[in-house]
This record gives C-alpha cells, structure tokens and sequence, in this order.
C-alpha cells in the first residue's frame, strides 16, 4: 500500500463523521423520525408553546448541535444523533408551519420540499462528483450532508401527512404502505444491483413519512386512527430507546467509521 493511500485512509479515519449503515444505523433513524413527529407535537400542543416558539427553541437548539458536530473530528455517537433526533423535529416544525401557519396544501409542501431535495442532491454532486455517504471528509461535504436530511425530513412529513390525512388513509395504512415501499428498495439493492448509494438515499427519505405515521399511529387519539399512547408517551418510549441504543453504540464502536478500513 502506497503512503498516498495510506495519508488518505488515515484523512478519511479521523474526518468521515458518518456511521457505518447497519441496523443500528436504521433502527435508530426510524425512531429518531418518530421523536420528531411526536415531540414536535409535544412541546406545541402538549405544553402549549405553540407552533412558533417551539420552531425558535428548538431550531436554536439544532444549531448548537450541529455546530458540536461540525467541530468534532470522527464519528462520536451521541453526538451525531443528537443532531439527526433534532433535525428530525426542526423538519416536521418547517412542514407544520408551512402548511398550519400559511395554509399551504400538503399536496404543494411535498412538491416544493421534493424540488428542493433534488435541487440539493443536484449541487452536492455538481460541486463533489459523490454523493456516498462514506466520502463526508471536509466540511463542505458535511454541509450538503445536513442540508440534506434536513430537506429529506421536511419533505418525510409532509408526504407522510399528505398520504394519512389528506388521502385519509390512516396512520396504520401509511406506515405499511411506506415499510413496503422501503422493501422495494431493499430487494432494488440486493436482489437487482442497484446501486449503494441510490438505494441508501431512497430508503432514507421513505423512512421519514414511516417514521412520522408510525408516531402518529402511537400518539394520536383512537378516534384519529391511532392507538392513543398520546405524545408524552409515545416520546419517552423512543426517546429511550434512542438513548439505550446510542450509548450501546458509543461503548462497542461497532459503527465507527474505521471499522470499514480493517475490513
């Protein structure tokens, strides 16, 4: 092995702050989405902020996260999904005050966020040639990365609300539509070739509306189609088992980035 790949492997090892994609990786994603259902709703309804505090509070918040994360130099577990968990919420609070706040139709909220997606996926890849989630070595790459998710979170709620009460399909009903879609892409992947990184992307964004109905389906009142758990509590049990799963993961390092280059 040349000292050139030697420099670029040990480059990658301390900057790549993405973990490896395991089921951990997307166990912990689905609930994260769920949180960001539940705990928007939480804090503006339960609590009473409403919709326009809570969107200052906790995008405030999400800012000091990602900033943590910026400054890091590896992958550090309760970091990172300190940062996905509060995106997850500051996504679903852009959706809920388009589409509460202005009145714009869900219908028009997942095409704007869907344009916006793809505008992003487009520029990360004119200015990178990449859009793997295993290439995140500078900061300008990171950027894209966030900006991404958060777009891909925006865009999970407002689909996953456009399929379960615009279309009146129900929480139930969304949350299998959208788990079966996600084994399209699973059976894509595996069974047909497509490739890593299409495949990681697509499954991404579908587990956002997943994530969101299956939230919905916990929470919300049996009269509204859900299981009425109510947002406290459909919150803690994901909340918890977010921070259970997260500190499993900081003590084995079993995601950590590096574990890719002794393979």
């Amino acid at each position: 092995m040349t000292n050139q790949t030697n420099a670029s492997l040990t480059t990658r090892t301390m900057l790549n702050k993405v973990p490896e994609v395991t089921v951990f990786f997307w166990l912990i994603k689905i609930m994260a989405t769920t949180v960001g259902e539940t705990f928007a709703d939480y804090l503006n309804v339960t609590l009473g902020f409403g919709l326009s505090k809570t969107s200052v509070v906790m995008t405030v918040l999400l800012l000091a996260a990602l900033v943590a994360q910026f400054i890091t130099r590896k992958y550090i577990p309760i970091t990172y999904w300190l940062a996905v968990v509060l995106i997850s919420v500051v996504g679903t609070l852009i959706t809920d005050n388009l589409t509460d706040n202005l009145g714009l139709p869900l219908q028009t909220a997942t095409l704007i966020f869907a344009i916006c997606l793809a505008a992003v996926f487009a520029l990360w890849f004119a200015s990178e040639k990449t859009l793997s989630i295993h290439s995140i070595v500078t900061s300008r790459r990171e950027s894209f990365y966030w900006l991404t998710i958060l777009f891909t979170f925006a865009l999970g709620t407002a689909a996953g609300d456009l399929f379960s009460e615009t279309y009146q399909l129900g929480y139930g009903l969304s949350a299998l539509i959208f788990g079966a879609l996600i084994a399209v892409v699973a059976v894509a992947h595996f069974k047909l070739g497509l490739s890593e990184v299409t495949t990681f992307w697509a499954a991404y964004i579908l587990t956002r509306p997943l994530g969101a109905s299956i939230g919905d389906y916990m929470s919300q009142a049996k009269e509204d189609s859900g299981i009425g758990l109510g947002t406290t509590t459909t919150s803690a049990i994901f909340l918890v088992l977010i921070f259970a799963l997260v500190g499993y993961l900081s003590f084995t390092r079993v995601d950590a980035t590096e574990k890719r280059i002794s393979r």
